[in-house]
């Protein structure tokens, strides 16, 4: 999993696989879901991040157990 925040153009982008996004669907204004030709989950893409979260610098992970 990669996770890329881009300044410049505010775009926050979570990529969960390498497979090749054959359908993007906005779920909700600014969240866009991208999918693979099996219907999964490649990633997600938030426009105007810095809007919608106050630090899309800042990431924590954390793994539960």
């Amino acid at each position: 999993m990669k996770v890329k925040y881009d300044k410049e153009v505010d775009i926050l982008y979570i990529h969960f696989s390498d497979g090749k996004i054959v359908e993007s669907d906005e779920e909700k204004p600014g969240i866009i879901l991208d999918y693979d030709e099996n219907g999964n989950i490649v990633g997600i893409e938030m426009l105007n991040a810095s809007k919608q979260i106050p630090q899309p610098m800042k990431f924590e992970y954390e793994v539960a157990e």
